[in-house]
């Protein structure tokens, strides 16, 4: 039985007037479009189809909410960077993330990134925005994709750049690498008891 087994589809949130009520506790999901950040939630969630991968960039556009057990969230926000998404709807978005900032039930913020790109100027402004106000967890993603050398190199760099106010991680969703180490994080953060299944 997957660790959260109870992981469903809650809502899709527009506008501020849509989030679900502000009780229990959420973690949210970031990272550059294409960074492999759905399927980063579906290999911790152990559920497959949970949020939807695609091939093509800016395919999140709304703030959507999981809950992984009663009043425990987990929320994918839009990616961003090369996302073929028009100006206006990316200013649309900054109303929803700064609602989402003041919610008392936000943790804590799961940054995606390529580790075969590293952390970039685009990714500073989300490390701001998350070290400000709840805690900050970055999944070097895709590290399948590099040899042990680059993922030793990568890792370094990473963990030199945001100092001692981060947690960072080398992470695969098709090998599984990192996926027991993310989930205990979030279990931390969301309350969640431990347990023995569902790892890697």
């Amino acid at each position: 039985m997957s660790r959260f087994g109870g992981a469903r589809f809650l809502t899709s949130v527009a506008s501020p007037a849509q989030f679900p009520p502000d009780d229990g506790a959420e973690v949210a999901f970031a990272g550059r479009s294409n960074s492999g950040k759905s399927s980063a939630i579906n290999a911790i969630a152990r559920h497959r189809g949970l949020a939807r991968t695609s091939k093509l960039p800016g395919r999140t556009r709304l703030l959507n909410f999981f809950e992984l057990a009663p009043a425990k969230r987990l929320v994918d926000l839009p990616g961003y960077g090369y996302a073929s998404v028009t100006a206006a709807e990316r200013e649309s978005w900054l109303p929803l993330l700064e609602m989402l900032r003041a919610r008392t039930s936000l943790k804590g913020l799961f940054l995606v990134v390529d580790s075969r790109r590293g952390l970039t100027e685009a990714d500073q402004g989300l490390i701001e925005w998350a070290q400000a106000g709840s805690g900050l967890h970055v999944l070097l993603s895709k590290a399948d994709k590099l040899n042990r050398g680059e993922a030793s190199a990568a890792l370094r760099a990473a963990s030199k750049r945001l100092g001692e106010g981060a947690g960072v991680q080398l992470f695969s969703a098709l090998r599984g690498t990192g996926v027991r180490e993310a989930q205990d994080t979030i279990a931390a953060w969301l309350s969640i008891a431990p347990s023995g299944s569902g790892g890697q």
